[in-house]
């Protein structure tokens, strides 16, 4: 494992579909075989010193999967030097001379993915980027390092607030070898530097301070996560419907006050403007890795005889919103564990409907499943590696035949687990 993970970081470039999925195969596939044969009991030493070992491997690594970390140092860089990155996008500034006159940002500009785009990430984020930034003293690999160094602090903190949630509530100990020798989430996260493992550590803390009825506590990590990134904000109707959240005066001063200290920053110079503009032009703009997207897309060309994108987005996200409001009322969670296993089902219809879904958008329910007996996601995260067979041609033009094969395995993974039996979660609370 250690060594597919280090050549899957170190040398094989995501273009290179068939050798990228040969090893990968054989680490999930190592994943695999240590979780079933560990015993429920097993010393949790050794899963996370495994974990901890395959991830500070790739501290020297660059992150040649994804390019959003220029973006991520970009914004910093900005913040560092007192300029909102809200208020102008990558071009306008290069167009006003601010870009050549910079030699940290000109090494970033030219492979930036989205220069005409104003910034789409939050306010908490972008307090990561600059600390980034701050510390490259005007080299990139410098800032590279310190991202690195934050996101493996932050999945320690995932393993450790898993480890206590699991302890509590006689969870076997080897599931967590699902998450934290997944290979989908240590190339993710502690390669491609995105920041989907700390959304989960907020939403796991928030789960862990409600089984141990710190309800303000658990609000306000609630809140932070979605200061991190702002699908979280989705969970809301699952708390409105959980009768010990609803009439809980603290849980709610608590997450409204995580999530004005972590958005107040966008009242400066009316940033909040072109941050939901981006958010908007996000939605219906980008397509790629999508499920019924897809498929409603091909009528849509069928009916009108062109890409209906900005309708069908629109479309489908009050679809997702109408269903998440259903299940939440439907089910109305009467205790934590019903409470977690409604988040997983929130993230599944959000994932399920959206035009854009990179693999590491599916970490956080990956996570939160582990606290329940559901599998759909543990089986996308091997499922999602199908998607970079698209980097593979010079117009990232996708594969019909590799997207049948991932949806086809989610597509058995919701069978298996919202309609051939009910499933009952190991967590008892």
């Amino acid at each position: 494992m250690l060594l597919g993970i280090m050549a899957l970081g170190y040398w094989v470039p995501r273009a290179d579909f068939t050798i990228l999925f040969t090893l990968f195969a054989i680490v999930f596939a190592g994943m695999l075989f240590l979780g079933k044969s560990f015993s429920p009991t097993v010393n949790w030493k050794w899963i996370f010193f495994a974990g901890l070992i395959l991830r500070i491997s790739l501290l020297f690594a660059a992150p040649n999967w994804s390019e959003d970390y220029l973006r991520f140092l970009w914004d910093g860089d900005l913040i560092h030097n007192g300029i909102n990155p809200y208020l102008k996008t990558p071009s306008q500034l290069e167009e006003l001379g601010m870009v050549t006159d910079n030699a940290f940002r000109n090494q970033l500009f030219d492979n930036l993915n989205s220069p005409d785009y104003y910034s789409v990430y939050p306010p908490l984020n972008q307090a990561l980027f600059y600390i980034g930034a701050a510390s490259s003293y005007g080299f990139v690999w410098n800032g590279v390092m310190t991202l690195k160094a934050i996101l493996i602090l932050g999945e320690i903190g995932v393993f450790f607030v898993f480890l206590r949630i699991f302890l509590l509530s006689s969870i076997p100990i080897n599931k967590l070898i699902f998450y934290w020798l997944n290979p989908l989430v240590i190339l993710e996260i502690s390669n491609n530097l995105h920041f989907e493992g700390l959304v989960l550590l907020f939403l796991i803390g928030s789960f862990y301070f409600l089984i141990t009825k710190s309800l303000a506590k658990s609000g306000f990590f609630w809140g932070i996560s979605i200061g991190m990134k702002l699908l979280p904000l989705m969970l809301f109707s699952s708390f409105l419907a959980f009768e010990k959240t609803n009439k809980s005066y603290t849980f709610w001063i608590g997450a409204f006050l995580a999530f004005a200290l972590s958005f107040v920053w966008l009242l400066i110079d009316q940033s909040w403007i072109n941050f939901f503009q981006s958010l908007k032009l996000y939605q219906g703009k980008f397509e790629f890795n999508a499920s019924i997207y897809y498929l409603l897309r091909e009528v849509g060309f069928w009916i009108k005889g062109y890409n209906t994108i900005d309708t069908l987005t629109k479309g489908l996200s009050g679809i997702t919103l109408i269903k998440i409001l259903y299940f939440s009322w439907k089910k109305r969670p009467n205790s934590n564990l019903e409470l977690v296993d409604l988040w997983v089902l929130i993230y599944l219809i959000y994932l399920i409907f959206q035009p854009v879904v990179h693999p590491w958008y599916i970490l956080p329910a990956l996570g939160l499943s582990l606290l329940t007996e559901r599998k759909v996601f543990l089986i996308w995260s091997f499922a999602a590696i199908f998607s970079y067979q698209a980097y593979g041609n010079t117009d990232y033009s996708e594969n019909p035949f590799f997207l049948l094969m991932e949806y086809g395995l989610v597509g058995s993974g919701i069978y298996l687990d919202y309609f051939s039996q009910k499933r009952n979660s190991n967590l008892v609370l």
